[in-house]
């Protein structure tokens, strides 16, 4: 089938990419929404790629379940993000993580790292780093989300608490100036905020996406964690506000 250049390079940002915001994808092509719009009506009529809640994806990426897909999702910046934020933590050390693409991914970027003692309510952490370098893993009980294999609610929360970590890492939906890091789901966001009390360094890992949205419910504000690391440098009024509460930034790239 014939597409114009720029609806062909939709379909191939779709492809390396999964699924793209409509104001995101409108930048990556340096056109208006309104165009991008008239893209996706045309592309979308002919059943080519799929609209969802402000974003768009290939048929075969909205099949994918909810985890799987947003894995896909900035995956080359999560990655680098993830190898920065492995850094910092040394063999011996405990490490306490919520459920998260980019927390996944760190789980990932640790497998060289011995001796960890490791504390989360996500299945997927839990099966990396268990079984291998003398790791010690504690996964908290509850109900498992189909969606993404985490615990969470009272049990879990309850079980974390029982921890004082070396460092507690969560990852973000979303990160703004005046609400400081948000979530899109109450139970998510409460486990979220209860990593965060057990850590002595605390830790927020998020892609450059999150920075200025809203979200739905609020995680923490900005002085209540102590160091954001990201892809990318955040806007001037979050760099701002990042800086009066005191929070250290970490860019990788």
């Amino acid at each position: 089938m014939d597409y114009s250049p720029r609806r062909g390079r939709i379909l191939s940002l779709l492809a390396e990419k999964g699924t793209i915001g409509v104001n995101a994808l409108a930048a990556l092509l340096d056109v208006s929404v309104e165009t991008v719009r008239r893209d996706v009506k045309a592309l979308a009529g002919r059943g080519e790629i799929v609209r969802m809640h402000g974003a768009v994806g290939l048929p075969s990426a909205v099949s994918e379940a909810p985890f799987e897909r947003r894995m896909r999702e900035n995956r080359e910046a999560k990655e680098a993000i993830a190898a920065l934020a492995a850094g910092t933590i040394r063999d011996g050390e405990s490490v306490m993580l919520d459920t998260g693409t980019t927390t996944s991914l760190l789980a990932r970027a640790l497998l060289d790292h011995r001796r960890l003692t490791v504390v989360t309510n996500s299945s997927d952490i839990a099966r990396t780093l268990a079984t291998v370098n003398g790791n010690k893993v504690y996964m908290a009980g509850g109900e498992l989300r189909s969606d993404s294999g985490a615990a969470l609610g009272f049990s879990a929360i309850e079980f974390v608490s029982r921890f004082s970590v070396d460092h507690a890492v969560i990852s973000a939906g979303a990160v703004n100036a005046a609400s400081g890091v948000m979530d899109y789901d109450l139970e998510e966001a409460q486990f979220g905020q209860a990593v965060l009390a057990r850590g002595r360094r605390r830790v927020v890992v998020t892609d450059s996406s999150k920075f200025g949205q809203k979200g739905l419910v609020r995680v923490c504000a900005l002085a209540d964690f102590d160091e954001l690391i990201a892809n990318r440098t955040p806007p001037a009024d979050l760099a701002q506000a990042l800086r009066a509460a005191d929070v250290s930034l970490r860019i990788c790239g």
